[in-house]
């Protein structure tokens, strides 16, 4: 898995396509903030909050983002992937990004991932050359393929190849779970539900660079390696409770908090 995640990003990245791609509108593009917040999705902020519409990340995309697949209700918001026409793709499906960047501190989300082969749930950080900046990101993926194990990785100037597999009690997509982690200068610490799951401290696999926060649900015809071969089932659908920032040295901002009980 390690290794043809890595290829395919080497392969990416030769092509000059990220998986954000360098055509991302001037609008997505923000501003270090690095104040602690918590999402709970009672509204939608577009204030806060900027919604993908109209384009894609690349060709190994299937779906254009649109803003009608975005919903906020009940307390949650979900991001929705179905048919629909635009351009050329036959596929609409869901992103939403802060307009701000943070650093280090506690990223976390409560979330329930889509079903189905070849789709791609995402709670990630991510900055890049429409920035004018090097390529960092820091990943959760959820591959529908098999909702029993989420995918942590991190890219660093462009560089990933650092994926590593967790199980999901239950599996990711029956019901809401919590994915965490926690970005210091000299570590990098992932949590599933609670508990320590993956820990980086060598410095070289810990990205720098100030990073906006991003929840996609996304499909492919053509990475079958990763993500699997793709076959339409109606439509799929991410749902997400909660998402929080807590800045480095800020007090836990809910009782169920990874922050809460960090050394």
């Amino acid at each position: 898995m390690t290794t043809i995640a890595h290829k395919i990003a080497a392969a990416i990245s030769i092509l000059g396509l990220s998986f954000l791609s360098a055509a991302m509108p001037a609008a997505a593009q923000g501003t270090l903030n690095n104040k602690s917040f918590v999402e709970n999705f009672d509204s939608f902020d577009r204030s806060f909050w900027y919604v993908a519409d109209g384009w894609a990340n690349g060709s190994h995309q299937n779906c254009t983002w649109s803003k009608k697949q975005i919903d906020t209700a009940g307390g949650t918001l979900t991001l929705n992937f179905s048919e629909g026409q635009s351009k050329d793709r036959k596929f609409l499906c869901g992103e939403v990004q802060t307009k701000s960047r943070y650093l280090y501190g506690t990223y976390e989300v409560r979330m329930k991932a889509a079903t189905g082969s070849g789709l791609n749930s995402a709670f990630f950080t991510y900055i890049g050359p429409t920035d004018k900046k090097p390529w960092d990101e820091i990943d959760f993926e959820v591959l529908g393929k098999n909702t029993n194990q989420v995918q942590v990785n991190q890219y660093i100037n462009g560089k990933g190849g650092n994926e590593k597999l967790i199980p999901v009690a239950g599996g990711a997509d029956q019901g809401f779970n919590d994915y965490a982690f926690v970005w210091e200068k000299d570590r990098l610490r992932y949590f599933v539900n609670g508990k320590l799951v993956h820990e980086v401290t060598d410095p070289s696999k810990i990205p720098t660079n100030d990073q906006k926060i991003m929840l996609s649900l996304w499909g492919t015809d053509t990475l079958k390696d990763w993500m699997g071969r793709f076959s339409y089932q109606g439509q799929a659908s991410m749902v997400i409770d909660r998402v929080s920032f807590t800045a480095q040295g800020d007090a836990c901002q809910f009782p169920e908090s990874v922050a809460c009980n960090l050394d």
